[in-house]
């Protein structure tokens, strides 16, 4: 768990990866060595309340610092939803990290037990099935006022499944948790969320 200051230090650090974008300036990471530990981490860029980017890492497979780093300039200038953001942009996008745990599968007889297994409000899930994965932050049942079984839907669709696909016993469905740390508005105040 990180604490609000450091909350606030790898936000800033999501924006300079984007601004130094555009600005060719290198980024000193040499001031985030309390982040140097591995773990997946989202940054979702809004604008206007809207989605704008989303981009990020299931698995700790980059140091924090260097994830947050690639999953902001991502969600700028590669997420495939969005065209590329654009300088002017920049005063009016909110940027939010979701600092995530390692996934870990969710063991089940029979598929209606995922119901059971899993939190609105704390878990994310991700679903592998044979023809897509896919992945939901914590925080979108709760945006979207869905329960469990939407959740289980809407993360099949994510992937390109069929919104039945988390009953097919050959789907694999694994829960995180999140910490969340967003702007409030563009380059506003950095505030931890609850859900």
């Amino acid at each position: 768990m990180f604490t609000l200051k450091q909350g606030r230090k790898l936000v800033k650090l999501a924006r300079n990866s984007i601004e130094t974008a555009f600005t060719k300036d290198k980024i000193d990471l040499d001031d985030y060595d309390n982040f140097s530990e591995k773990q997946g981490v989202f940054v979702t860029l809004n604008k206007d309340s809207q989605l704008r980017g989303c981009i990020g890492f299931t698995e700790p497979i980059y140091e924090l610092k260097r994830a947050i780093v690639e999953a902001a300039r991502s969600a700028a200038f590669s997420d495939p939803r969005f065209p590329s953001l654009e300088r002017d942009e920049l005063d009016s996008i909110t940027v939010e990290i979701s600092v995530l745990t390692v996934p870990e599968l969710i063991e089940v007889d029979d598929p209606e037990e995922y119901k059971d297994r899993i939190i609105i409000g704390s878990d994310g899930l991700v679903i592998k099935g044979s023809l897509g994965s896919g992945l939901l932050l914590p925080q979108v049942p709760v945006e979207w006022g869905w329960d469990e079984e939407e959740f289980l839907r809407n993360i099949c669709m994510k992937a390109g499944l069929p919104d039945d696909a988390w009953k097919d016993s050959s789907t694999r469905l694994y829960k995180f948790q999140a910490q969340i740390f967003a702007e409030r508005e563009p380059q506003g105040e950095i505030i931890e969320k609850e859900l």
